[in-house]
């Protein structure tokens, strides 16, 4: 009798079929939010998607993608928040994305992104080009960073944001940002709400300026007439303070030589109450800078001044750090006044390290992790002595010093390091007949007229920072100033980098002198702060 075998059911019986209709039954898709935020890569800002996910499984919270320490931490700071303010923490497994993940991410400001994502799961909502910012408390208030006001500007610069909810304490200086909606918190709660209304209308006012006007061809500028330490008080040394006048019309390099107490740091420190005025953008720049030192910005329409010790490192000064890049000296004088005392006493490394500011007027910093680039928009200003006791110039007191170590002390300034320096001044020595012969409001007039005149021409850079083309543009000279200019080429040997520089200095004479074109008074004026060999 032959057996009968099982050969198992036929492949198109209906048993198969709805084997293959069960695996094939489309799983429930889970709800992914989203929100938008921000990171610091240098000093630009990189825009972080924040995404959530909500699955089952052993209940966990888990942030990925790059996250510093701070954003762990972030984790303990949201469940306390919620739980705090009678939210119930889902018992999920829930995975927070920071994208794009190759990207480190840092920050506090991350925290409010985390709680709205954990707090409203249950809601699917899409809010693009909405940012969020703010650090929590463990009872739930949104709190300020000072990463914020930097990212924030950095991102209207880029054009990447229109709105963002942001911490109420905040407001006092995130409201200068203009062209940006902000929606001020104090509380989660708060935020919570406006995402259940789905109401983002802006409540913050914008800021307006309290400092005096100057407006030119529709641009307003500002600036501040407070002069804590007046030019009425230098008494004598009337080059220097011509020169002074020059150097801060047009924001060109100066370099004083002289005697000790001459006044060679009086006169530098009193340059920064007569510069140019500032527009909302520079303002802003330079608040950003002051954010990323640690510093509480007042926002007044004053142009910084850093004066670094000579015994300060190279990093402190351009910045730097083995894990984050971070600003120095260079960059917080930027917009404004660089100041070293005692020149010949910085080390040889920042020295020449100082020549690619003056010339490109940025930072580079190379780091294993990155590449940064800082903006340095600086007016440089150097002081020194003529010889290591001081006395070489004096007619009075005997120098005490060797020919070689003058020789020594003179040749720690390179010459391409020099020759990026516009005006050079030999002050005088102290005279019992000196008398103050100007303040400084009267020198900042002078300064504001000439600003205007600049800028009148379509001037994007001051004289002082004019670019080769800008230099043909705008340094018109007449017959006899060109003459004057040939006859000065040929007779000291003048280097193409100081024909630009003379070009300069005497486009700004012209403009105090209120000159359309640079003419020979102006050019022979130019030629008398050049450098002596």
């Amino acid at each position: 009798m032959n057996a009968k075998v099982d050969s198992g059911t036929p492949p198109n019986t209906p048993q198969h079929d709805s084997i293959v209709q069960i695996k094939q039954k489309p799983k429930k898709e889970a709800i992914v939010n989203r929100l938008t935020c921000a990171t610091l890569e240098g000093v630009d800002a990189k825009v972080i998607e924040v995404e959530a996910t909500f699955t089952k499984g052993l209940p966990g919270f888990s942030v990925v993608g790059l996250a510093s320490n701070d954003i762990q931490e972030a984790k303990e700071r949201v469940k306390s928040a919620l739980l705090t303010n009678e939210f119930v923490f889902p018992p999920l497994k829930i995975t927070v994305n920071l994208s794009p993940s190759d990207i480190k991410k840092n920050g506090t400001h991350f925290d409010l992104s985390l709680a709205l994502l954990v707090a409203l799961n249950k809601k699917s909502f899409s809010q693009e080009g909405l940012f969020v910012f703010g650090e929590l408390g463990l009872d739930g208030r949104v709190k300020s960073s000072s990463m914020i006001f930097p990212l924030i500007l950095s991102l209207k610069e880029q054009g990447k944001i229109k709105r963002a909810i942001v911490p109420r304490e905040a407001i006092t200086y995130l409201n200068h940002i203009s062209g940006v909606e902000f929606m001020a918190v104090e509380t989660l709660n708060e935020a919570i709400h406006l995402f259940q209304k789905g109401e983002f209308a802006s409540n913050v006012n914008t800021f307006e300026y309290d400092a005096t006007l100057c407006k030119v061809d529709e641009t307003l500028y500002y600036y501040e007439k407070q002069y804590e330490n007046n030019f009425s008080d230098v008494k004598g040394q009337m080059i220097a303070k011509r020169a002074a006048l020059i150097a801060a019309a047009g924001m060109h390099n100066i370099f004083m030589e002289g005697n000790p107490g001459c006044g060679k740091s009086m006169i530098a420190k009193r340059i920064k109450d007569i510069l140019p005025p500032v527009e909302e953008e520079e303002l802003l720049a330079i608040a950003k800078h002051q954010f990323l030192d640690g510093q509480k910005p007042n926002f007044k329409a004053i142009r910084p001044m850093r004066a670094p010790h000579h015994t300060a490192t190279s990093a402190s000064i351009f910045g730097g750090g083995s894990g984050q890049a971070k600003i120095g000296e260079v960059a917080l004088a930027s917009k404004g006044i660089l100041f070293f005392d005692e020149i010949p006493h910085f080390s040889k490394q920042v020295l020449e390290a100082m020549r690619e500011p003056l010339q490109d007027k940025k930072v580079h910093i190379a780091r294993v992790n990155a590449k940064i680039v800082y903006e340095a928009d600086i007016m440089f200003v150097a002081a020194q002595n003529p010889c290591p006791c001081g006395n070489l110039l004096s007619k009075i007191k005997s120098c005490r010093c060797s020919e070689v170590e003058i020789k020594r002390y003179q040749n720690k300034l390179s010459d391409p390091f020099l020759d990026r320096i516009d005006l050079f001044v030999v002050m005088q020595e102290v005279n019992k007949d000196d008398k103050s012969d100007v303040s400084s409001e009267a020198m900042h007039q002078v300064v504001i007229e000439a600003f205007k005149r600049q800028k009148k021409r379509k001037q994007k850079h001051l004289n002082g920072k004019l670019l080769e083309e800008e230099i043909e543009l705008y340094c018109l000279l007449e017959d006899d100033a060109k003459k004057i200019l040939e006859s000065a080429i040929g007779k000291f040997g003048l280097s193409h980098r100081s024909i630009a520089s003379v070009k300069k200095i005497a486009r700004t004479i012209a403009d105090i002198n209120a000159h359309m074109k640079i003419e020979k008074k102006d050019m022979l004026e130019a030629l008398s702060y050049r450098r002596r060999k």
